[in-house]
């Protein structure tokens, strides 16, 4: 399939580098944005701009509307950026059965990497060495855990990227406060609230590694 106009299901910096990287390459970018974005920076680095219902992450997060702009303006792709809907494989479905090509992984695979808790299963069942944890539904689950361990944690969102609702908790007495803060950002991130904690690594490393097919 040729592609000639890719619509971005995002906001902010990565939305200007998508359209930037787009133009190098010749292809038309459609930008969206949120009744609070209609003079964000990423309208106007991108050809067009088709607007989104409501206001905030919300508007961002509503893939059905999304689908329905990128199909409107003529798109044949969608380039989900980062955070928001790009590790969501219903929203990978809802682009493939609307014609459009997802610019990232297939449903399938989200499925089970967009999740991080059946992502972390899958790597135990492959015998892939991973730190100590679990879901966790109350901050009691999590300092409960915490106890266990005898030593600092992470809470992290189950559907997470980007940093997003994610915290170092050191002391058992801030279990609370921080597993709030991790839920109310995941659910604004991500619109799931689910989360999970495992053991903290320090010092450490980040390293990605990407896979393109």
């Amino acid at each position: 399939m040729t592609i000639d106009s890719v619509l971005i299901a995002n906001r902010g910096e990565i939305a200007i580098r998508i359209a930037r990287a787009l133009a190098d390459l010749g292809l038309r970018s459609v930008a969206v944005y949120s009744e609070d974005d209609t003079d964000s920076l990423h309208v106007r680095a991108a050809d067009e701009a088709v607007a989104l219902d409501g206001s905030g992450p919300p508007a961002y997060l509503d893939f059905d509307a999304i689908v329905a702009a990128a199909r409107s303006a003529g798109c044949d792709a969608v380039h989900p950026g980062y955070g928001f809907l790009s590790e969501n494989s219903a929203f990978a479905s809802a682009c493939a059965a609307a014609g459009l090509v997802f610019v990232g992984p297939t449903p399938e695979t989200l499925r089970l990497f967009g999740d991080k808790a059946t992502a972390r299963d899958l790597a135990a069942t492959h015998h892939v060495p991973i730190t100590r944890g679990q879901p966790v539904s109350t901050a009691d689950e999590a300092a409960e855990f915490m106890a266990e361990l005898g030593g600092p944690v992470m809470i992290k969102a189950v559907a997470g990227g980007g940093g997003r609702g994610m915290r170092v908790v050191e002391q058992i007495s801030d279990v609370a406060v921080m597993f709030e803060r991790c839920a109310s950002e995941a659910q604004t991130a991500f619109g799931d609230p689910r989360l999970y904690v495992e053991q903290l690594v320090s010092p450490a490393r980040h390293i990605e590694v990407q896979l393109v097919a």
